[in-house]
């Protein structure tokens, strides 16, 4: 859970270099947080386990998670801390960078994510990101393992070495993670299938690569062998990226909660994802269910007239 500063400049700057941006936003972000709003905003019953510092910034972004349809009870308040810090230039392409000071993140405990374990056992998913520490990860993967709650982990910001994985369900890199993890660069669907490949040798059942406006490629073992799929994603004109990742992975669980396929799971994410780089900010460009099924809608409509419409 961070608070997020926002600049955007025409291009970023190169080192020693000082530019002048064309404006400054401050507002609520942090992955696990940005996770927890689209998963709450498209129809999830989610609850959240996070720290913040003892501060109005931290209390505020809980508020605004609780307004949201989260269940912040979880949440812990953590004295002598801040609540973590991200600071995030957007320029013209929509691109992101982004620099991140953990705070609060740091400091979840085992022993606060133990008090709460209930919440992992009743769960149908349990999605981990890395702004939180390692031992933290390992305990909640090992209490939803006890628990039979599937185990998914958006390994970002990426640290570990492939070897260093904890056990999960399902991992949803995207290309430079995935590159990070596996030591293959994606650059196409040939690439994907070699990093799937490497990633299901660690036992991890499904994995998912998202690749920006290039979709999703999707690998999953469940019938003992790889079986892959590229799912499209959509055109749009990128405004912002910073939370397309979040809001993908929001959407992700909350079709596999509601019984989709991976490969249904998959496009319904690409969708939401779609839809949020349209609009600037983090949790701000998140969608709502009912955007996200009009935007599916309105492409068909067009792919419809597209492939009726004579040459």
């Amino acid at each position: 859970m961070n608070v997020d500063h926002v600049l955007r400049v025409d291009c970023f700057p190169k080192p020693g270099q000082t530019i002048t941006g064309s404006s400054y936003t401050i507002m609520a972000g942090g992955k696990g947080a940005n996770q927890a709003v689209a998963c709450a905003r498209l129809g999830g019953n989610i609850h959240m386990m996070a720290a913040i510092g003892a501060d109005d910034p931290g209390r505020e972004i809980v508020q605004q998670l609780s307004d949201e349809g989260v269940d912040t009870t979880a949440i812990s308040e953590i004295v002598n801390t801040e609540t973590g810090v991200a600071l995030i230039f957007v320029n013209d392409n929509g691109e992101n960078i982004i620099g991140v000071s953990a705070g609060a993140n740091g400091c979840l405990s085992e022993h606060r994510i133990e008090q709460n374990r209930h919440l992992i056992a009743d769960a149908n998913y349990l999605l981990m990101q890395q702004e939180v520490p390692e031992p933290v990860i390992l305990q909640a993967a090992h209490i939803a393992r006890e628990n039979n709650t599937a185990i998914v982990l958006n390994p970002a910001p990426a640290r570990y070495a492939i070897d260093g994985l904890p056990p999960v369900d399902l991992i949803t890199p995207n290309q430079t993670e995935a590159e990070m993890l596996t030591g293959i660069k994606i650059s196409g669907i040939n690439s994907a299938i070699q990093a799937s490949a490497i990633l299901h040798d660690q036992g991890i059942t499904d994995v998912v690569i998202t690749m920006g406006q290039g979709g999703a490629y999707l690998s999953s073992m469940t019938s003992g062998q790889p079986e892959g799929l590229a799912v499209p994603g959509f055109p749009v004109k990128a405004v912002d990226t910073t939370a397309a990742g979040d809001t993908f992975n929001g959407a992700l669980l909350v079709a596999l909660a509601e019984g989709k396929s991976l490969e249904d799971a998959v496009f319904f994410a690409n969708a939401s994802a779609g839809l949020s780089v349209m609009s600037a900010g983090s949790q701000a460009s998140i969608p709502y269910r009912f955007q996200v099924e009009e935007f599916i809608q309105c492409d068909r409509e067009i792919a419809d007239a597209v492939a009726v419409s004579p040459i």
